[in-house]
């Protein structure tokens, strides 16, 4: 996100606090920062070149003292006066066909859909293999397929997505387009929406949480009811909003003391995992009774470690989306370490690469100034080749876990990358918790690590949807009938206890 879009009414307000007279005793606070979306333009008015005059200098070196030293005179003349930005879509102008999209970005995105996508009308040879039962390509059948692949080239004047190569397949196959036509229809207006210029109220999130104001984690309504979020009344804000906090409120549903999941019929958590998440549940929420005298110190517990294996988008996450784990936890410290060769992935600019020598063997990555309850570190690297090297040893099963976003576990392009990794997890034994972008993809995973390891784990979570799942559905750019949803399901498991062990006679 361009800060220069979404700070400029904080400098606007720091301008006009300079502005005041020094002899009046009350003080003016500058708003809230406000979310803008990064397709905005600014007016060419903006940047007409200035005559430099001897008044002109002397305004700029105030400007200079009122807003730091790192802003050009351009950015301080914007900051002073600026015109009210308006967007460049209304809330009623978001739906368009991808290839007349008033947007660049959307018309570019369908023209790489005409050019890789296939139609998915069943009487097309077949272009892969199916992924699951519901994937369009399995309908698909030799013999009965006699038409060649054609890439998709009409879109659907429902959902304005290219999903057929022709008007006629997709009157053919239109009850089966209704199914998804209408999520289809959400992504197209949300992705708009991001791109429209307009102000995102919803993506201001709530600080600091006071520990007798407990959070309801049933639902997405009830947690941000009881966090305090702003009131989000559209649908559209909602999807938006959960796209982001899915990833750091599906971690806390699981490891807060308040959590959804339990042993009770339909809780899902099994007896192992009971033991496994009631040690995690005491350092994170038990009062120890310290205080600031000095007779009152404790020793205080390390920080929980939470590994995030394969990461990818995850990683590139706002910091203050993160930093709403340690508000649900006042009494709790985290250190998050993303591992992945794709954990930087688009990021160099961002935090460049530091070389690798004896104090830093793998290059990591730590981002420490998040505050006293956190803290991130990222590792371009495979896990296996950090655990054999023994760079966190030792692990500690109740400040410890692992947790896989949407890793791909038992899908043909990802299943090797995991084999190395899998048993090394295993003797760990930690809890490691997996999500999964649909119930195939779920339990494609799940069917892999039994095969793999089956009488070696000990079920910690039976698999079932998350209850904070994204409630925005993502498009596949190479197949638009294939649609998946962010953290859609989540479970868990271990590598297996042995309390005994019988010797041999």
């Amino acid at each position: 996100m361009q800060p220069g879009f979404t700070c400029q009414r904080c400098l606007r307000a720091l301008s006009r606090r300079f502005s005041l007279q020094d002899s009046s005793p009350s003080t003016h606070l500058a708003p809230r920062r406000r979310w803008k979306s990064t397709t905005h333009l600014l007016t060419t008015e903006a940047y007409r070149p200035v005559l430099e005059s001897p008044l002109q200098k002397k305004s700029e070196s105030l400007n200079k003292l009122k807003h730091g030293p790192f802003l050009s005179r351009t950015q301080a003349d914007l900051a002073v006066a600026t015109p009210p930005e308006q967007p460049l879509l209304q809330p009623n102008n978001l739906f368009h066909l991808f290839s007349e999209s008033p947007l660049p970005d959307i018309r570019k995105r369908a023209k790489f859909m005409k050019t890789h996508a296939y139609c998915p009308h069943p009487s097309h040879h077949k272009t892969r293999l199916p992924t699951s039962p519901d994937d369009l390509e399995a309908r698909k059948v030799e013999g009965k397929s006699s038409l060649p692949p054609a890439h998709v080239r009409f879109e659907c004047p429902d959902c304005g997505i290219p999903v057929y190569c022709s008007e006629d397949h997709w009157a053919d196959d239109y009850e089966t387009h209704m199914d998804i036509c209408d999520h289809l229809r959400n992504t197209n207006e949300d992705d708009h929406d991001l791109r429209s210029g307009r102000t995102f109220p919803e993506f201001e999130y709530p600080g600091f949480r006071d520990e007798e104001f407990l959070p309801n984690l049933t639902n997405w309504d009830t947690y941000m009811y009881t966090r305090g979020h702003d009131a989000i009344n559209e649908a559209r804000s909602m999807r938006q909003v959960t796209r982001l906090l899915t990833y750091p409120v599906t971690l806390a549903s699981v490891l807060h003391e308040l959590s959804p999941y339990n042993i009770r019929k339909g809780g899902r958590l099994t007896m192992e995992g009971l033991k496994s998440l009631t040690g995690k549940y005491l350092p994170l929420e038990l009062k120890d009774g310290s205080g600031p005298a000095l007779k009152e110190h404790k020793p205080t517990a390390p920080p929980n470690r939470i590994f995030i294996l394969g990461a990818r988008a995850e990683s590139s996450l706002p910091r203050n989306v993160w930093i709403q784990l340690a508000y649900l936890f006042p009494r709790g410290k985290f250190h998050l370490i993303f591992i992945g060769p794709e954990s930087m992935t688009n990021r160099d600019g961002e935090f460049p690469l530091p070389e690798r020598n004896p104090r830093n063997p793998f290059g990591a990555i730590i981002e420490g100034r998040l505050g006293p309850e956190m803290k991130i570190s990222t590792y371009v690297d495979y896990f296996h080749t950090l655990h054999q090297a023994g760079e966190f040893f030792p692990y500690d099963p109740y400040f410890d876990c692992f947790m896989l976003y949407h890793p791909g576990l038992g899908h043909p392009a990802s299943s090797h990358e995991w084999e190395e990794t899998l048993p090394q997890l295993l003797e760990t034994k930690v809890p490691i918790f997996c999500t999964g972008y649909t119930e195939w993809d779920m339990e494609r995973d799940r069917k892999w690590v039994n095969d793999k390891v089956g009488g070696e784990i000990d079920l910690v979570m039976e698999p079932g949807e998350n209850r904070f799942r994204s409630l925005r559905w993502d498009l596949n750019d190479l197949d638009p009938s294939d649609i998946s949803c962010g953290n859609w399901g989540i479970w868990a498991f271990r590598g297996k206890r042995y309390e005994a062990t019988m010797k041999d006679s």
